[in-house]
């Protein structure tokens, strides 16, 4: 049997992953294609989604796609799984006779991290997905995608998503997100929501802090006054003003500017 290999975090699953999943059951002649989401990715210390729901979100995106199977062999070991680990399962567990291996073009310059890539290279031919203009030498075949979505940027318009949603289920007032990648300013994300009151921001804060960690963010700086409350994850800032200081300083209106 023929297989493709197709693995990763799918830290959300995006358009990009289901384009690299179509094209390579479009141009690789496979009997299968194993597609298997990780427990924790080797190189990252966390994630936004759990396990779970991670896996349950690839298989349902899949469940229509033939010769397309989910496995939950890194799921169900819950705990880091090499590349190389997942290979030797497959290869006890079925009669193998080729396995392509899928990864994108921006892993070609850390391959010589991963464990036992000299053994792992003898098992696997290496399929390249192409990603964000990098060359690909020829020796390697590729998928040619022209979808470009980023884990990390969908994951982090997933995160301000959540904080919205909370914010306004607690009853904060005209809440307004400023996306200021691109800009000369030092953060890339800003959130300004108006309190009710100096406990009503404190509370909002309250809220927020578990939220924050459940989706990954470790490093949370909170500076706290009566009026102004402000969150600091490093790459994004939560402003929390009461009606009065939200006119006085007119974030909004600095902010319009720099994002432009």
């Amino acid at each position: 049997m023929k297989v493709a290999v197709f693995g990763g975090s799918f830290d959300p699953f995006h358009e990009g992953h289901l384009q690299v999943i179509r094209e390579a059951l479009k141009t690789l002649n496979i009997d299968k294609l194993f597609v298997i989401p990780t427990y924790l990715n080797p190189f990252k210390s966390s994630f936004m989604l759990n396990e779970e729901v991670r896996f349950t979100k690839v298989k349902e995106a899949l469940k229509d796609l033939k010769k397309v199977e989910v496995l939950d062999f890194e799921i169900n070991q819950k705990r880091k799984v090499t590349t190389f680990e997942s290979i030797k399962y497959l290869l006890n567990k079925y009669d193998l006779d080729k396995i392509y291996l899928i990864i994108g073009a921006d892993n070609l310059i850390s391959l010589y991290k991963w464990y036992n890539i000299n053994e792992l290279k003898r098992l696997v031919e290496f399929v390249i997905a192409k990603r964000d203009g990098i060359k690909v030498p020829i020796n390697y075949k590729v998928l040619d995608i022209n979808v470009d979505i980023s884990s990390t940027t969908l994951r982090r318009k997933m995160i301000v998503e959540k904080i919205v949603e909370l914010l306004d289920e607690k009853k904060a007032e005209n809440i307004q997100v400023f996306d200021m990648r691109g800009s000369d300013y030092f953060v890339d994300d800003v959130i300004i929501a108006t309190t009710l009151s100096d406990k009503h921001g404190f509370a909002l804060a309250d809220y927020l802090k578990p939220l924050l960690k459940e989706l990954g963010e470790k490093n949370i700086n909170i500076e706290q006054s009566e009026d102004w409350t402000v969150l600091d994850l490093g790459d994004m800032l939560i402003h929390l003003m009461s009606s009065d200081y939200r006119a006085k300083y007119n974030l909004e209106e600095f902010l319009s500017q720099r994002e432009n």
